[in-house]
Parts: structure tokens; C-alpha cells; sequence
């Protein structure tokens, strides 16, 4: 089989299951569904370690309850799913992390701390391995607030709007861009692809927007 006709392979980082605690489901199905879409082939990872904490996604308030976000991830990969440590940038084309509360509290720490946000260093190697074998990145809904710690200062990147969130991201290092729901930003130097989704969608359809924008970018950033 010729380079040109090889499907694409894809890594999806993923941080548990549910909008509150773990990964957004609406943004991980339009990803996976999206990659399928263009003939690319997928894996999901996550970390085997417990969430930050569980929400229930009914009432939003916090349960006495402990998870484990690689197990709850696994719900939403269909099982199919692998230990974040065990990811090698050399066998994927890209990677692509979808959003959710757990982006934010579980990859990092950005939803306690803000502008002083750390990464996992599970995390941190991934991204890193991929930028720096120049494969592409996908980063949408709250994931760019990571950018700066991935791809250093003055990587551009959106999470839409949001003033206050806008803000703390710049405080990190990284030059945000404002961005409606349905476009992307691209970082080309760094390979950086970022979008709202759920930062400012208020419907699926207007979330799928700009995440099949994003993965068809990503996916064409591989060329």
C-alpha cells in the first residue's frame, strides 16, 4: 500500500467521562467520529490515575465517590482504551485532546489554580513527544490552556472569549486569540490547531462545527 493511501492514525488523549469531571462526551464522539469520517484510524489514551474528584452531572455537586479516569475513559472508547504512559508519538501521524471540566482538573490543574496552572507530566511528554517530532496537535474547548506549557511562550491558541479565562491564559505565556464557535486558530510553527466547542457552543451541531474543522485541519497538517 502506497504512503498516499495509508490511513492516518491518531492518538486521543482523554481525561474520564462527563462534561464535569472528566472528558466533554459530545466533543470526544464529534472527534472520533470526524477522524472516521476522513478515513483515519484512531486510539484513545488516558491516564491510570483517579479523577480530581466526581460530579454529579444531575444536581453538580461533588459525591463522595473515587474514579479512575483510564477506566472511566474506557466507556467512552468502547474499551479500546491505553495507559497514557505507554503512548509513542512515533507510531501516530497526530494527536488530538478533547475538552470537558476534566482537561482542566485532571491533565492539569488550570480549574484550582488559574494563571499558575501545572500539567500532568504524563501529559506534558505526550504533547512534547509529538511537537517535537513536528506532528500536528488538536486542543479544543478548555485543553488550550495547557498551550503555553506545552509549546512555550507565545504559542497561539483560543478558548473563545471568555475574558476572564482569556486572561489567565495569557498570564501563562501563550498569545490568545478570540475565536467564534464554529472557526479554529492555528499555531502554524508549532502545529497547534485549538477551537471553542463547549467554551461558547450552545448547541451539538454548533460545537461539531468547529471540531470537524479542527480535525480536518489536523489531519491535513500531516501532509
Amino acid at each position: 500500500m502506497s504512503q498516499e493511501n495509508t490511513p492516518k492514525k491518531v492518538a486521543v488523549i482523554l481525561s474520564g467521562c462527563g462534561v464535569y469531571d472528566g472528558s466533554e462526551i459530545y466533543e470526544t464522539v464529534l472527534t472520533l467520529l470526524r477522524l472516521d469520517q476522513n478515513g483515519a484510524t484512531y486510539q484513545c489514551y488516558a491516564p491510570d490515575a483517579n479523577q480530581h474528584h466526581v460530579v454529579n452531572h444531575i444536581t453538580g455537586e461533588e459525591m463522595a465517590d473515587t474514579r479512575n479516569m483510564l477506566v472511566e475513559a474506557a466507556r467512552l472508547a468502547r474499551g479500546d482504551i491505553r495507559v497514557l504512559s505507554d503512548l509513542d508519538s512515533a507510531k501516530y501521524d497526530a494527536l488530538i485532546i478533547p475538552g470537558g471540566f476534566g482537561a482542566a482538573k485532571n491533565l492539569c490543574d488550570f480549574a484550582f489554580k488559574g494563571k499558575d496552572v501545572e500539567v500532568r507530566a504524563d501529559v506534558k511528554a505526550a504533547v512534547q513527544s509529538f511537537k517535537t517530532d513536528g506532528k500536528p496537535v488538536g486542543l479544543m474547548c478548555i485543553a488550550p490552556v495547557m498551550s503555553a506549557h506545552l509549546f512555550g511562550e507565545g504559542v497561539q491558541c483560543t478558548i473563545g472569549n471568555d475574558a476572564d479565562t482569556a486572561a489567565a491564559v495569557s498570564a501563562t505565556g501563550a498569545e490568545h486569540q478570540e475565536c467564534p464557535v464554529h472557526d479554529i486558530i492555528v499555531d502554524s510553527s508549532n502545529k497547534l490547531v485549538t477551537t471553542p466547542a463547549y467554551m461558547l457552543a450552545g448547541s451539538i451541531s454548533e460545537a461539531a462545527s468547529g471540531i470537524f474543522k479542527l480535525v480536518d485541519t489536523v489531519l491535513g497538517l500531516t501532509d
